[in-house]
């Protein structure tokens, strides 16, 4: 017995599209509700970032099963498992700015005595 495709398809298309109208607000958004945003976004568990995540692996392990069987080519499997593994990487990096990202979209919107200093960026990468 088959699955219905046509839902999860559809499923998949209207996430897309959600995630277009995220991305529309948040570009709109005052500084604190963007940070908030963002910081849900890269929650590790029921986030985003988390939830793509595991959907990453789990096509990782379908794809690894339907190469094992001949019908899709190693490569496809190789390259999930490797997105997958990235984007969990990815994640244990922001993860560790979370906390500040909520912070300030949680602090009162009073002016503060003193504005803050811009900070130089610096490309760090660590691997």
């Amino acid at each position: 017995m088959s699955h219905p495709a046509p839902y999860p398809v559809e499923l998949a298309d209207e996430i897309t599209v959600h995630l277009g109208r995220l991305t529309d607000h948040l570009s709109q958004l005052p500084p604190p509700q963007a940070a908030q945003v963002i910081a849900r976004v890269l929650n590790a568990d029921d986030g985003v970032l988390g939830r793509f995540t595991q959907l990453m692996i789990t096509s990782s392990y379908f794809a690894k099963d339907q190469a094992e069987r001949g019908i899709l080519p190693p490569e496809v499997w190789l390259a999930l498992g490797r997105a997958a593994n990235e984007l969990h990487d990815i994640g244990l990096d922001l993860d560790e700015h979370r906390d500040t990202l909520r912070s300030i979209g949680t602090q009162p919107t009073a002016t503060p005595a003193k504005p803050p200093t811009p900070a130089p960026l610096v490309v760090r990468r660590r691997r």
